[in-house]
């Protein structure tokens, strides 16, 4: 069986392309969020694999557990994932469209991480040099980690830029021990 993650790509695809084009990323940056939260818990995974329940029911049932505005190009779309059994896909599916979504909207979370607490000036500031850096919005979200020494770590999407002190340490002594 192919990977989820692959398996959703195309799917996530259309359905950001859908979205921008009749500009709804909003509701369907919503509605796949929680339609993903349904199909992620395990006793209804249990449910969408069984064969006794129709797809159109399958359907009604996940728009019915997630509690989500469900428009017809919605409901088309999650009848083709159930059509073609990849109604549990989309997690993975919400979680691509969020990345394209940022990517259109020129956004990306940074993740930072330093051995003590910045205050409000000092996130400003690093949101500013990052903003420049990476000419994105930024929105970061900040994580304390004593085991650091000092110096910051940060994670945006898939770069990791590692200048903290215990990391400085680790490249070192893999350096001397090589």
């Amino acid at each position: 069986m192919a990977e989820t993650s692959t398996v959703a790509r195309p799917y996530a695809k259309a359905a950001f392309e859908y979205a921008r084009d009749h500009k709804a990323l909003e509701a369907w940056s919503d509605m796949l969020v929680k339609l993903g939260q349904v199909v992620a818990e395990r006793d209804a995974q249990k449910l969408f694999a069984s064969p006794k329940l129709t797809d159109d029911r399958k359907v009604e049932l996940v728009i019915e557990l997630a509690e989500a505005k469900v428009d017809d190009a919605g409901r088309r779309f999650l009848e083709s994932l159930a059509e073609k059994g990849r109604l549990t896909a989309l997690g993975a599916i919400a979680e691509q469209f969020e990345r394209l979504r940022a990517e259109h909207d020129k956004r990306v979370d940074v993740t930072v991480v330093t051995a003590f607490a910045l205050d409000d000036k000092q996130q400003d500031k690093l949101a500013g040099a990052l903003k420049k850096r990476l000419n994105r919005e930024i929105s970061i979200t900040t994580q304390v980690d004593p085991k650091l020494i000092g110096g910051v770590i940060l994670r945006a999407g898939d770069t990791v830029i590692d200048g903290s002190v215990r990391g400085r340490l680790n490249r070192l002594s893999e350096a001397l021990t090589a």
